[in-house]
């Protein structure tokens, strides 16, 4: 499954990033996620790996995900090592509005899931809960602006 949504804020990329960046906060504006506990000391940059308790209607997983880009203060990217399995992005370009944020995901989903065909019928529901997210982030770095 592929999901790309995106949104335009009002901020200049750094002040994006510096919402974006602290991975810990994500819960403050990723409705789905529930919390986050680091595995490794680091917790930003390449190597930061995370699991992070992710609740989408009555399904819960924990997702376990590393860091395996970052260049501050356009692209972070991650690895999902848990049981969905893929890749995801952040993507901040200057924009004539601010910044232009893209979140990319590339996942699998496990047998137990539902497999391809969980991923279908996911993809709209995820499609629409990281567009609210954005709403989300888009109103926490602009309220702070």
């Amino acid at each position: 499954m592929r999901i790309r949504v995106g949104i335009t804020i009002a901020a200049p990329p750094v002040e994006v990033w510096n919402a974006v960046e602290a991975v810990e906060r994500h819960v403050e504006w990723m409705a789905d996620a529930e919390t986050i506990r680091f595995m490794t000391a680091q917790t930003r940059g390449i190597g930061a790996a995370f699991d992070c308790v992710t609740r989408v209607g009555p399904f819960r997983t924990t997702d376990r995900m590393e860091i395996v880009e970052w260049d501050e203060p356009h692209t972070m990217g991650i690895e999902h090592r848990g049981a969905v399995t893929g890749r995801g992005r952040f993507t901040l370009y200057p924009s004539a509005g601010g910044t232009r944020f893209t979140w990319s995901e590339r996942l699998t989903f496990p047998w137990w899931m539902g497999g391809p065909v969980g991923t279908l019928l996911a993809s709209p529901v995820l499609r629409a809960i990281w567009r609210r997210n954005l709403r989300r982030l888009k109103n926490i770095v602009e309220t702070k602006a």
